[in-house]
């Protein structure tokens, strides 16, 4: 597999995305749904994870069970999934889900909820763990588990898939082998979908980010839901105005025990009734922005 790295990319020559509406910004939100499927005492990992949550950055204890961190995992499923899921639906707007698909397995109630929402699945691990600490052997069992394990919670297998802050150097080959994926977001470096080769085929990549996340919150940048409206209401005016000539997407990162907290969605309500008052803006689920990709631009990166 090739590992060189592309710094080039579309080289300032990036092509029109024709978003439907003739839109100058695509948007697409994601709700990362972890809880559940973290490294745990109770799955036998000898630990408990505490990313993302208030003690974040604090080295888990080996031979530990830390309640405290669980109960920060656990309040992500049991309040802020819910309150998320408010503020989309009574909204209309349309959500992608990262989810893990152990953690999605383990809880029904939720599992249903997304069904009647309007949002598509992208599969985000069997576990939210990351995939360069599997053998290749271990990485392609879990993307064969993970795909079943979505396939009978939600009827459907998942479009998309997305590793937890990385992939591995196997992950995208995997992928493609294993097939039935039509795109993953297992990149960073650009603001459109394009084509990677991948062993002979051709595999559409659309970009994710950790600049418009949540995440903010917890390492310090980010102290008030005000300044989450701010930051990412930059993000919104800077790519509309250079979507009069060259449109871009935008995604925006959420995790439920996160900015499911009420001092933190405050901010996540105005962003949306900000971008859904912007009609220059097309706000889109993932498997929607991929297939509008492939329509408009097809394997552009084939050769």
């Amino acid at each position: 597999m090739d590992h060189t790295r592309d710094l080039i990319g579309y080289g300032g020559a990036y092509p029109h995305p024709h978003w439907p509406g003739d839109a100058q910004l695509a948007v697409n939100f994601v709700i990362n749904f972890e809880e559940g499927s973290e490294p745990s005492w109770g799955d036998g990992d000898g630990y408990s994870e505490n990313g993302l949550t208030e003690i974040s950055g604090r080295k888990p204890l080996a031979g530990v069970r830390d309640l405290a961190a669980e109960g920060m995992f656990a309040y992500g499923a049991r309040a802020g999934f819910w309150r998320l899921k408010e503020i989309f639906d009574s909204r209309g707007i349309p959500f992608t889900l990262f989810a893990c698909a152990q953690a999605l397995e383990r809880n029904q109630a939720a599992a249903e909820a997304v069904k009647e929402s309007d949002a598509d699945i992208c599969c985000h691990g069997w576990r939210w763990i990351q995939p360069s600490v599997l053998t290749r052997e271990e990485e392609r069992q879990h993307i064969r588990q993970a795909v079943d394990s979505l396939a009978r919670t939600m009827g459907e297998r998942p479009a998309g898939w997305y590793c937890r802050y990385g992939p591995s150097v196997h992950t995208r080959e995997l992928l493609v082998e294993e097939g039935g994926f039509f795109y993953d977001s297992d990149a960073y470096d650009d603001d459109l979908p394009y084509w990677v080769n991948v062993g002979g085929t051709s595999h559409l990549v659309v970009p994710y980010t950790l600049v418009n996340n949540d995440m903010k919150y917890i390492n310090g940048t980010f102290a008030t839901s005000h300044d989450y409206f701010s930051f990412h209401k930059d993000a919104v005016d800077v790519l509309c105005r250079e979507g009069e000539r060259s449109p871009k997407m935008m995604s925006v990162g959420l995790h439920m025990r996160v900015i499911g907290h009420p001092s933190r969605s405050g901010g996540l309500e105005r962003l949306l009734d900000y971008i859904a008052s912007n009609k220059r803006v097309w706000i889109a689920k993932r498997i929607d922005i991929a297939r509008h990709w492939a329509k408009t631009h097809p394997d552009t990166g084939s050769s």
